[in-house]
């Protein structure tokens, strides 16, 4: 007796349904799909007849193009998708490459923002760097997340699904209440919207590079780049580092202690130890 196989499209339907029901974000469910299309057109094989030799192959004609966190991703894809699906682990044995922990760049307080003319482009990225959002954050932003008598709001069902509260800053407060009122005028539920609706991350992106053109940076600027520079800043104003990591919605320490090796202004502050010595002095040394 025959048994008929899932063909790559009804895989690929089964897996995004999977992906909603766990409450994945947009962005996960599209890199999950993206990474497990690619697989199956590579080996040209029915999903089920996939496997851990196959992603090896995929994972080798590859590696030259992807990047350790594009080869962790990869994997956690197709793990999440044969386990789910067809309740094996096809990636069982391949070793994942450790994390790079790069030094993000990071920009001046003046190279924030100044480059910007356009009121609601210069709104949107002193929100990126004066609260730390991260890009899908400030798009999923409503007006009825901000409290403006406490001066608090919240980026909800942030990254791990959870909550987070931020800080308006007083020098936004009469902006953003603007913001808000044109949004209610114009039936918007999003705190910044674009032509079809909510405003997408590649919005935010074209803004982001565009300021850097115009301002003559020479730095890899994006948007997550503010979000660096809010928790570098913060750091060099000497707030404690937990409650930078609260502000930043980090679920380890780990994850916000990289900023412990950005803050090139306390890097300058330290002195040498042979500063202070005469080295032209004449005076003897006993060895000890």
């Amino acid at each position: 007796m025959d048994i008929t196989l899932m063909d790559k499209q009804e895989f690929l339907d089964k897996l995004k349904v999977e992906l909603k029901i766990s409450k994945n974000s947009e962005h996960t469910i599209r890199n999950y799909l993206r990474a497990n299309n690619e697989l199956i057109n590579f080996c040209k094989k029915n999903p089920e007849q996939i496997k851990n030799q196959d992603v090896k192959n995929f994972m080798a004609s590859k590696i030259s193009e992807m990047s350790s966190p594009s080869i962790i991703v990869f994997l956690s894809a197709v793990k999440y998708a044969y386990s789910n699906l067809l309740k094996e682990d096809i990636t069982e044995g391949i070793k994942r490459p450790r994390k790079e922990r790069k030094i993000p760049p990071v920009l001046t307080k003046q190279e924030v923002i100044d480059s910007i003319t356009n009121k609601k482009s210069k709104l949107i990225v002193s929100m990126l760097y004066a609260c730390g959002f991260r890009v899908s954050e400030l798009t999923s932003l409503k007006i009825t997340d901000l409290s403006f008598s406490e001066k608090i709001g919240y980026a909800r069902q942030a990254k791990g699904r959870k909550d987070r509260l931020f800080n308006i800053p007083d020098f936004l407060i009469e902006e953003l209440k603007q913001q808000v009122e044109k949004q209610k005028q114009n039936k918007q539920e999003y705190l910044f919207s674009g032509r079809d609706g909510k405003l997408t991350d590649r919005n935010i992106q074209k803004i982001i590079k565009r300021a850097t053109r115009v301002a003559k940076i020479n730095k890899d600027v994006h948007p997550h780049t503010l979000r660096h520079s809010f928790a570098t800043h913060l750091l060099e104003n000497k707030v404690d580092i937990r409650i930078i990591q609260e502000l930043l919605g980090h679920s380890n320490l780990s994850t916000t202690q990289l900023y412990a090796h950005v803050s090139s202004e306390e890097l300058k502050k330290v002195k040498s130890p042979i500063e202070g010595l005469n080295l032209n002095s004449e005076e003897k040394y006993s060895e000890g």
